[in-house]
């Protein structure tokens, strides 16, 4: 075969040779889009692309060859992609061979969540890191979403696990899990029971609701929901606290919205009941942040990375279930 490849000089590729490019082709090999590319390692399409381009430079040879909007991968390119695998399970290896001196990894991590964040993929991460790094001390706190953010702007905070509806002002985020939101109402409301309802039957009930549950609020596309479809009710209680907003809707104050899985134990116990529409009110995500200019601790980027990793290994809707 004629191989009209620039020559390169083995010594000089391997002293410069990019991994985090490498990887970032694996991750265009495995997606075969660089916008799917782009999603899962939370960057820019632009920036998955100059990527590519510093690495063909790198290799001296083109990686894909593309079609319009579509690409195929070159020979040069799967033989690339074939040795950035081989790599990426010794990077694995790597880490594993690590796990075995959990002692290297001391100090505090200080993360602050809202409450009630039910994921079995987010507890065993937390279940994992504490075997490998015994001796890192986490302090978890609860708070309401715009103090989080608050506090990790103003660098209080290592870690935040909160609601962030927009980007934000020096705050990096990734999204860890998203919460499908619908209405319900408790055992000791008029709807309770009642499966021949529609959404105009709710449009005069009035309301328990979150005190994000506004316009520029966290939960503002409830809000935005109800205005919408022309709900008349007013609000008769209010909280921050998920749980106290799932008492109140318990207890009959008025319909709530509140996460599906999140009440998925009532609903079988029949101390709520599902209302319409079926198909839920809104998915709004839960965000790990941390402030780019906040200089962390061995301890607190250990957490943030690995945690990082996780999320990239493990698909969205798993990380949404409870068990």
């Amino acid at each position: 075969m004629d191989d009209r490849r620039p020559h390169l000089n083995r010594r000089a590729l391997n002293e410069r040779l990019d991994w985090n490019l490498l990887r970032t082709f694996l991750v265009i090999g495995q997606e075969r889009s660089i916008s799917r590319a782009a999603a899962r390692l939370h960057l820019t399409q632009p920036a998955i692309s100059q990527a590519l381009k510093r690495l063909e430079e790198q290799l001296g040879t083109p990686l894909i060859a593309r079609r319009g909007p579509r690409f195929d991968i070159t020979e040069a390119g799967e033989e690339a992609l074939r040795i950035a695998e081989e790599i990426n399970a010794n990077v694995s290896r790597l880490g594993i061979a690590m796990d075995e001196h959990p002692e290297q990894v001391l100090g505090k991590v200080r993360l602050l969540c809202i409450s009630r964040i039910e994921s079995a993929a987010y507890d065993e991460f937390l279940s994992a890191f504490h075997k490998r790094h015994p001796r890192v001390e986490l302090e978890v706190e609860v708070m309401r979403s715009a103090d989080i953010i608050s506090a990790l702007q103003q660098q209080t905070a290592s870690l935040g696990l909160s609601l962030c509806r927009v980007p934000v002002a020096k705050l990096e985020r990734i999204r860890v899990m998203r919460q499908r939101y619908a209405f319900f109402c408790g055992r000791h409301h008029q709807l309770f029971g009642r499966d021949d309802l529609t959404l105009d039957d709710l449009k005069g009930e009035h309301f328990v609701s979150f005190s994000s549950d506004q316009i520029g609020g966290s939960l503002s596309p409830l809000t935005i929901f109800r205005d919408q479809q022309g709900f008349a009710g007013r609000i008769v209680a209010s909280s921050p606290s998920l749980e106290e907003i799932r008492r109140l809707v318990h207890c009959g104050f008025g319909v709530g919205c509140l996460p599906e899985h999140i009440v998925r134990d009532d609903l079988a116990a029949g101390r709520l009941w599902r209302l319409p529409p079926a198909e839920g009110i809104a998915d709004v995500d839960i965000h790990l942040l941390w402030n780019r200019e906040q200089k962390h601790s061995v301890a607190e980027r250990t957490f943030l990375d690995e945690l990082r990793q996780h999320l990239e290994r493990v698909p969205l809707e798993q990380r949404l279930s409870a068990g």
